[in-house]
């Protein structure tokens, strides 16, 4: 429900309203969708939909499929895919010949498929994180001796320390620190997902298309550093966080008085 929450605000940032409280339902994301079809923003709403629901899991209970709007749901694969398909394979198999075929099987499988359910989802996590992991290195290797060289992206991610940006042609993911982004103080909107510079308001916001350099490849550790080369989006400057104005205000009174 953050999420959600989240999304809500980000909305409101495009004028687009979300209803709050009810039952979620895809109709009211493919509304948003519909909406944002053909302008500017729809890559970054789109973007930010999709991360707003859950990743899925496997489930020893039938809760359905949310995004395809199905009460009853489960893949169906070759079973030298995955496990999970192999467990789907042996319950059509022992349900057809209930007393015949691998009862014992049938009966362990039953008291263990949440606990298997459970397993196979954790296993999966771990796989994709690996599977990134393991393709940054070769990929860094890959674009050491371009260092200076300039890329087309996107960016991919938007934080507080700055922006990450994921290359057109090779997929390649990489940073760009805040504090290397134009001549100014760049702030981290967290509402609209961007970065706002805090005196001109030139935005760079997630999803956007950029032209980047690489400033420094590291193979052994798969990290690419960036440099923007792109200018951003016209906007307003950014707002200073509560707490930031309560020091600047602070200050400005020490000053103040230091004059008197």
């Amino acid at each position: 429900m953050e999420k959600v929450q989240a999304l809500r605000e980000f909305l409101a940032t495009l004028d687009i309203s979300f209803p709050k409280g009810g039952v979620l339902k895809p109709e009211l994301f493919n509304r948003v969708l519909a909406r944002v079809k053909g302008r500017d923003a729809e890559q970054l709403v789109n973007e930010v939909v999709l991360r707003t629901q859950a990743q899925a899991e496997y489930s020893a209970e039938n809760y359905g499929h949310f995004g395809l709007n199905l009460r009853r749901y489960a893949h169906f694969t070759s079973p030298i895919r995955r496990y999970a398909d192999l467990i789907v394979h042996r319950g059509l198999d022992s349900g057809v010949e209930a007393r015949q075929r691998w009862p014992a099987r049938r009966r362990l499988i039953r008291r263990r498929l949440a606990e298997i359910s459970a397993q196979i989802s954790a296993t999966e996590r771990r796989a994709m994180l690996a599977e990134r992991e393991t393709s940054r290195s070769p990929v860094a290797h890959f674009l050491a001796d371009r260092v200076g060289a300039n890329f087309e992206g996107r960016i991919s991610g938007v934080t507080r320390a700055g922006l990450f940006v994921k290359l057109r042609d090779t997929g390649a993911d990489g940073f760009v620190p805040a504090r290397t982004i134009g001549d100014e103080y760049f702030r981290h909107d967290e509402k609209s997902h961007a970065m706002v510079g805090s005196r001109s308001g030139e935005t760079y916001r997630l999803g956007d298309p950029v032209t980047v350099k690489l400033v420094e490849a590291a193979p052994v550790a798969g990290a690419l550093r960036f440099e923007i080369l792109s200018e951003g989006r016209r906007g307003r400057p950014a707002p200073r966080p509560q707490h930031e104005q309560r020091q600047h205000e602070y200050r400005a009174r020490g000053r103040q008085r230091k004059r008197r």
